[in-house]
């Protein structure tokens, strides 16, 4: 049984999975549990370092602190399984926490703010707006429509010559306000055209099928 555990360890900590030598604040863990319901879904492993070395759970507290960042500090509540492991006479909690499929959750980000979280490669990162709203959107029945003036124009070369573009870039490329750029970006992403790329420095927009794109501007824009 032990094996199982090791193997997991061995991973390193990534997008579906999560080491925590201990557990001191309800609130934080809570981020690491809305960011993987919000994502793919994952595993804490509580009593492992951050290198992977095995340290045991401390107390029975461990569990009930788990229990209090679902319960209490989620919104709404994420929904987890535990099980127990016991290696080299010491013990490792394995939280599992399956993906949220119809609602995204939110945790403390300070004070009584509340925040959506999603898990990006081993961090827990906040939710862009743009992709809040684009997460809003997919649900609705509102069609999209993309008009291909100046900006959407400059956006797709400039995308077919580069890998990305951030809100920043297209707002001074596109010389539009930054509502304008956010709406664009979003419209792009619901017809399949853009993705939205997450990191702690910043967000990034990328194309999702560059053939078709740089097709569309050879034909239409050059």
């Amino acid at each position: 049984m032990s094996d199982y555990i090791r193997k997991l360890i061995a991973q390193g900590e990534n997008q579906q999975l999560d080491f925590k030598f201990e557990i001191s604040d309800s609130k934080k863990i809570a981020r690491s549990l809305v960011a993987f319901a919000n994502t793919d879904g994952g595993r804490l492993l509580i009593g492992v370092k951050d290198n992977g070395a095995i340290a045991g759970v401390r107390s029975e507290e461990e569990y009930y602190m788990v229990e209090a960042a679902a319960h209490l500090f989620c919104k709404p509540e994420v929904k987890f399984q535990t099980k127990e492991w016991e290696i080299d006479s010491k013990l490792v909690l394995e939280v599992i926490v399956p993906r949220s499929k119809e609602i995204k959750h939110k945790a403390p980000f300070k004070l009584e703010v509340y925040k959506v979280y999603v898990r990006v490669g081993d961090k827990n990162l906040l939710a862009d707006p743009i992709l809040l709203q684009f997460w809003k959107r997919e649900k609705s029945d509102l069609p999209v429509r993309i008009n291909f003036t100046d900006p959407e124009r400059l956006l797709l070369q400039h995308l077919d010559e580069n890998r990305s573009i951030s809100l920043t870039e297209f707002i001074h490329l596109g010389g539009i306000n930054k509502k304008t750029a956010e709406r664009l970006l979003l419209d792009f992403m619901l017809m399949g055209i853009l993705k939205i790329q997450l990191s702690e420095r910043e967000t990034r927009f990328l194309l999702t099928h560059s053939e078709v794109v740089s097709h569309v501007v050879k034909t239409n824009f050059r």
